[in-house]
């Protein structure tokens, strides 16, 4: 077991930057960490090759995304599959995000992603 300190937690990003990842667990399988985008901030991300579970724990926000859009608010829990480009845009409360990564972030290649993909097709 391991306590989990800080995740969820709003972190304002450095100066000069418009947004902030903390990763706060990486193993094999998943990996956690806080997404914080202060309100005017910019939501650069890039379609990740793994799995998202996105939990906001702090603001509010619209997260647009290929396969449609929706507000986000505290409580709100959203799936994004491999490889789907999205972004949170319109934010009016500092956004904090819990991000879970299945497998890890970082650790599937694009061409593993495509195969997950057209599997679920």
């Amino acid at each position: 077991m391991q306590v989990i300190t800080g995740a969820g937690r709003f972190t304002a990003p450095e100066p000069g930057e418009s947004r902030r990842y903390d990763e706060q667990l990486r193993v094999t399988d998943l990996s956690l960490g806080t997404y914080s985008v202060p309100v005017g901030g910019v939501d650069t991300q890039q379609p990740h090759n793994e799995d998202e579970v996105y939990v906001v724990t702090a603001g509010r926000a619209r997260l647009v995304a290929d396969s449609g859009e929706v507000e986000v608010g505290p409580g709100s829990v959203i799936y994004v599959p491999a490889g789907e480009p999205h972004r949170f845009v319109d934010v009016t409360e500092d956004l904090a995000v819990l991000v879970l990564f299945g497998p890890a972030e970082y650790t599937r290649s694009q061409s593993q992603s495509q195969s997950q993909s057209q599997s679920r097709s």
